[in-house]
C-alpha cells in the first residue's frame, strides 16, 4: 500500500475508536436493535406487484403494469404504477403495431380486511393511425374509481381483483359510456 492509503486508514481507525469510547456496549446494542426494528417495520409497509394483460387473435395486445406502494396506515395506502402496452392490430387491410405507455398514482382505503375503495389518476400516451403509413401520439388523462377484493394466497402474497370506471370520460378515452372494466393482479405485502 502506498503511504497515503496507510495514513487515511490510520486516521479513520483513530476517529472511529474515539467516537465509540463515549458509547457503552449496552447503548450501542440498543441502538442497533432499534434500527433493525425500524427497518423491519418500514419494509413491512412497502408492497409491490402488478398486472399482466393480454388479448389474442387479430387484435394482439400484451401489457405490463408494475406497481409499488406504501401502507400509510392499516387502512390507507398509496402507490405508483407504470404501464407499457404492445399492440398488433390486424383487423384491417394491413397489420399496425402500436406502443402505448404511461403512469399513475393510486390510493386505496380498506373498508374491511379484504375489501377496499380504489382511486387512480392516470396519464397514458396512446399511438394511433392517421393514415396507412403515418401514426400520431396523444396523451390521454383518466381518473379510475372503484373498488376491489384481495385474497391472501401465501404468507405475504395476495391476489386482487378490481372493478373500475373512468369517471373523467375524456374524448380520447377507450372506456366509453362509463363501462366498467376488471383488473386482476398479484401483490407482495398488499
Amino acid at each position: 500500500m502506498n503511504r497515503i492509503t496507510v495514513v487515511l486508514i490510520t486516521i479513520l481507525v483513530g476517529i472511529s475508536s474515539a467516537l465509540s469510547q463515549g458509547v457503552s456496549n449496552t447503548d450501542s446494542l440498543r441502538t442497533m436493535n432499534s434500527t433493525k426494528k425500524s427497518q423491519k417495520q418500514n419494509s413491512q409497509k412497502i408492497f409491490y406487484g402488478g398486472t399482466l394483460g393480454f388479448n389474442f387473435g387479430n387484435y394482439f395486445r400484451i401489457s405490463v403494469e408494475p406497481m409499488i406502494g406504501y401502507r400509510v396506515s392499516s387502512k390507507f395506502s398509496v402507490g405508483a404504477k407504470f404501464r407499457y402496452e404492445h399492440i398488433n392490430d390486424g383487423r384491417y387491410n394491413s397489420d399496425v403495431t402500436y406502443y402505448n405507455y404511461g403512469g399513475s398514482i393510486l390510493g386505496r382505503y380498506r373498508v374491511a380486511p379484504q375489501i377496499y375503495f380504489h382511486a387512480e389518476p392516470t396519464y397514458m400516451s396512446y399511438q394511433y393511425s392517421v393514415s396507412n403509413y403515418k401514426s400520431e401520439r396523444e396523451w390521454v388523462p383518466f381518473i379510475f374509481l372503484g373498488g376491489g377484493y384481495v385474497q391472501r394466497v401465501g404468507s405475504n402474497v395476495f391476489l386482487y381483483a378490481e372493478v373500475l370506471f373512468d369517471v373523467l370520460q375524456d374524448d380520447k378515452s377507450p372506456y366509453e359510456n362509463w363501462d366498467p372494466f376488471v383488473r386482476m393482479g398479484v401483490s407482495v405485502g398488499f
